[in-house]
């Protein structure tokens, strides 16, 4: 363990230190923090090696066509059709999972830390019955993805919300998803994610998250 926690950190020196248009964003929470519902060293290396990838590798494949050097990354994602062919695939699944996991680790918090909103209950109980039936559709719906992918809670410009999944590192921001609206809560579903601490158990990984969602960003990104 101590050999492997070495590592991690070394990895994260050389993703602090590394050169490229995007950056490693720091976790909002030691690495520790959603114990014991997600643990340390799943979290260490989830960020430091998975989400570190992806980053690095978004960056080699944009590197050497400067003119998209001052783009975001949802303004690049929007644009995926009309990159160069080679770097299409590159951005989509680098850029997917770069941006996927940095809202994801802004939509979780320490257990027993965030509330939901009362404007945000409410439109949870008129769009899905209740709180309850709300957690249960976005359960099934995360134990259902077949293979990797992300399950989503979202938002659209009427206020109505909704659940989707979409497969590998691919979100709503690409021109060829057909979800519409903006997304206030995520799950990461792929193996890296959870398999430390749940092994094949993906649905005990899907309840113990509702007792780290960040509830607060989640009313402040419905607006609720």
């Amino acid at each position: 363990m101590k050999r492997i926690n070495i590592l991690l950190s070394f990895l994260l020196m050389i993703t602090v230190f590394s050169f490229g248009q995007f950056k490693l964003p720091s976790l909002p929470y030691e690495y520790g923090a959603l114990e014991p519902f997600i643990d340390s060293t799943t979290m260490r290396i989830h960020h430091t090696a998975h989400h570190a990838a992806y980053v690095n590798n978004l960056n080699k494949a944009v590197e050497k066509y400067p003119q998209y050097n001052k783009l975001d990354i949802t303004e690049l994602l929007r644009k995926i059709n009309t990159l160069p062919k080679d770097i299409q695939t590159a951005v989509r699944n680098n850029g997917g999972g770069h941006y996927n996991h940095t809202f994801f680790w802004e939509i979780m918090a320490p257990a027993g830390t965030t509330t939901m909103s009362p404007a945000l209950e409410k439109a949870l109980v008129k769009q899905f019955g209740s709180v309850d039936k709300f957690r249960e559709e976005f359960e099934k719906a995360a134990t259902g993805r077949f293979g990797s992918g992300w399950v989503w809670l979202m938002q659209k410009s009427d206020g109505t919300l909704y659940i989707d999944s979409t497969p590998n590192q691919d979100n709503m921001l690409m021109p060829f998803n057909t979800m519409k609206g903006k997304p206030i809560l995520a799950l990461d579903v792929w193996e890296h994610a959870y398999y430390l601490k749940y092994q094949s158990k993906r649905a005990a990984y899907v309840k113990a998250f509702w007792n780290v969602v960040n509830w607060n960003k989640v009313s402040e990104l419905a607006g609720l």
